[in-house]
């Protein structure tokens, strides 16, 4: 997601707090306080505080981790409802430079989605923990898509994605954007749990959202759509 604060008043307005934030998104996945305080370069009280003033903002969440030996750990993850700026997330960089990548390659929409797979994998954090469902949450956040997570019988793991982050792009070529995101969504699925596959991926009127990816997880009887 793009993070770009007008409002000196904004909390991203700080640069350091900018970075942390950045750092998180970049992330792709929830992080301890000492992690990122290693990764900006400041105290863990430092990051701690300033932290808890993004939380305040609503920008970050912390969650808290039980471990089998010892205290609960403490994980800082982007916020679903985050609005950096104080605007719904958009995502533009990311997206100019993908799409600069798939354009020129012969095949149409396939080798769209087929650069999407590509990206995807590349997306995907190296040392994502916890189960799929956590983890593809988190990516589908820090990329900008306020995700809200579902689960009944005939799709045990259903995102309902409330932010469209490439809106305006979405505008004017739908049919190669989301072809482009529904690659990319197989691709995270691919280095997250290769037995998992995407299920269903229906997209939505990008100024309302509410597009929907269905995964089925190891052993599921249904297959792509």
């Amino acid at each position: 997601m793009d993070v770009t604060p007008r409002d000196p008043t904004d909390p991203l307005a700080s640069p350091t707090r900018r970075r942390l934030f950045e750092e998180l998104v970049g992330l792709r996945r929830p992080a301890t306080t000492l992690e990122l305080a290693e990764r900006v370069g400041r105290h863990h009280n430092w990051t701690r505080a300033e932290l808890a003033r993004l939380a305040g903002a609503g920008l970050v969440d912390r969650r808290t981790v039980p471990r089998p030996r010892g205290r609960p750990r403490h994980e800082w993850s982007v916020a679903p409802e985050a609005q950096p700026g104080g605007q719904p997330p958009e995502a533009y960089t990311a997206l100019g430079r993908w799409l600069a990548r798939a354009v020129g390659r012969d095949g149409g929409l396939d080798a769209v989605e087929e650069t999407g797979r590509e990206i995807g994998r590349e997306l995907a954090p190296d040392d994502a923990a916890g189960p799929l469902a956590e983890a593809l949450h988190d990516v589908l956040v820090t990329l900008g898509f306020a995700p809200r997570l579902e689960r009944d019988a005939t799709a045990p793991l259903r995102y309902v994605l409330c932010n469209c982050p490439y809106r305006e792009a979405v505008r004017e070529n739908q049919a190669a954007v989301c072809t482009l995101h529904r690659g990319i969504t197989r691709g995270l699925l691919e280095r997250l749990d290769p037995a998992a596959t995407l299920a269903a991926f229906v997209p939505r009127d990008p100024d309302t959202a509410g597009c929907v990816i269905d995964v089925a997880p190891a052993g599921s009887p249904d297959g792509a759509r």
